[in-house]
């Protein structure tokens, strides 16, 4: 990788690590449902100009919109509004690996290899280190929860976006884009049952700078400009040289937290952020390794 696609690996993940600790900045003025509806509305209204339409049929492109979007992003906001660490987030969410390669399994039918069952075996172990916490910590168990649910409707996301690119539709950025038109319907939704008329209201007259800043943050930079340069790289580079990039990411939002949101992480949940990481890291790189070794062997 070149030094400038290097530097922009680089803005790639410290914006999705910082990301999380705009996301609670953000629900601080806003209910985690309008936040939601907000955020890719505004995505669909810029990016509906700059990007064509994609060529995946309707029914395709909402089921990926209901899972990656609404279903992960329902999860997470509610999580950091019921006791979910910023920081923590970050690295928990990362359990989508983990069910991507479940749902792989039960759902395409594609087989699993030693080294992968290992990896989900560690990060596992990881998760319930950090879950089982029992030291002074602002994590709840409900916002733990709902992050691994968050985890779950990701990997859900990314088995629609395995099925959409076999079908050879688009599975790319205008997809992201065009997408984005159907998830406000579920949030606002949501958010009329969960939070009432009156606060609906009281969120939309009430934006202030803090909000939109926020809101800018997340669909503007994290989303088109975040994706757009993910695919950028993507189209540059092998998938192997690309995608290890965002283990990056919950060490940019842990670091964050602790910086601009004066978040702590217990000792236990260290360890347990430690192992989460190594199973990952195995995951990720496993198959590179076993083969440099047989050809070791050899």
């Amino acid at each position: 990788m070149i030094r400038k696609d290097m530097f922009l690996a680089l803005i790639i993940i410290v914006a999705w690590g910082f990301n999380f600790i705009v996301m609670r900045w953000g629900l601080d003025e806003l209910t985690p449902m309008m936040l939601g509806g907000l955020r890719f509305l505004v995505i669909g209204m810029i990016g509906c100009f700059f990007f064509a339409r994609p060529n995946t049929p309707l029914l395709w492109c909402i089921g990926y919109a209901l899972s990656l979007n609404f279903g992960q992003f329902a999860f997470l906001f509610s999580a950091m509004s019921f006791g979910m660490p910023a920081g923590l987030a970050s690295l928990v969410l990362q359990s989508q690996a983990i069910f991507t390669l479940l749902f792989a399994i039960l759902l395409l039918k594609e087989t699993v290899r030693p080294y992968q069952v290992l990896a989900i075996g560690i990060a596992i172990g990881g998760l319930a280190v950090i879950g089982l916490d029992n030291e002074d910590t602002t994590m709840t168990a409900l916002g733990f929860g709902l992050t691994l649910a968050a985890g779950s409707s990701w990997a859900l996301g990314n088995i629609f976006t395995k099925i959409i690119s076999r079908k050879g539709y688009d599975a790319n950025l205008n997809l992201i884009v065009w997408s984005s038109w159907v998830p406000p319907v579920p949030f606002f939704i949501c958010a009329y049952f969960i939070d009432g008329s009156d606060v609906m209201w009281n969120n939309l007259i009430g934006l202030n700078f803090k909000s939109i800043a926020s809101l800018a943050y997340l669909s503007i930079f994290a989303t088109l400009a975040g994706y757009g340069l993910w695919s950028h790289l993507l189209s540059r580079y092998p998938a192997a040289t690309v995608a290890p990039l965002t283990l990056g990411v919950p060490v940019v939002g842990l670091t964050s937290a602790e910086i601009f949101l004066s978040e702590t992480v217990s000792m236990m949940q260290w360890a347990g952020i430690f192992i989460v990481l190594v199973g990952l890291m195995l995951n990720t790189f496993g198959g590179r390794w076993l083969k440099k070794v047989n050809q070791h062997a050899t």
